[in-house]
């Protein structure tokens, strides 16, 4: 049964930073590398939204707009993680943040780390 974990969130002051990491395990089929990971969030009131992609084999990358310059996500594919380094963080960054693995049909997703920005 693949897990997902996600850890580091956390309250900062507006301008601070963070930096979350996504570790997945109990990959018997298809290795890690093959999966899409993602990181998404989700502030209340409001829609899922996704803030930043590692794509599987080909290691492209994609960000949301507002991460854009600010996030940036690095992938360690041996230790089966993927971090979200998060910089000039802003109060409407204020999310639960969630990390996502999918390879075709298989979805898993983690359990969400909160994210508190205060101006």
């Amino acid at each position: 049964q693949i897990q997902v974990v996600e850890s580091g969130g956390g309250s900062v002051q507006s301008g601070g930073s963070l930096r979350l990491s996504c570790v997945a395990s109990g990959f018997k089929y298809t290795s890690y590398a093959a999966y899409d990971i993602t990181w998404y969030r989700q502030a209340p009131g409001k829609e899922r939204e996704l803030v930043a992609a590692s794509t599987n084999l080909a290691g492209n990358t994609n960000y949301a707009d507002f991460a854009k310059g600010r996030f940036t996500i690095s992938r360690d594919n041996a230790k089966k993680t993927l971090s979200l380094q998060m910089n000039s963080l802003k109060p409407e960054d204020t999310a639960m943040y969630y990390c996502n693995a999918r390879y075709r049909r298989a979805d898993y997703w983690g359990q969400g780390t909160q994210v508190t920005v205060s101006s």
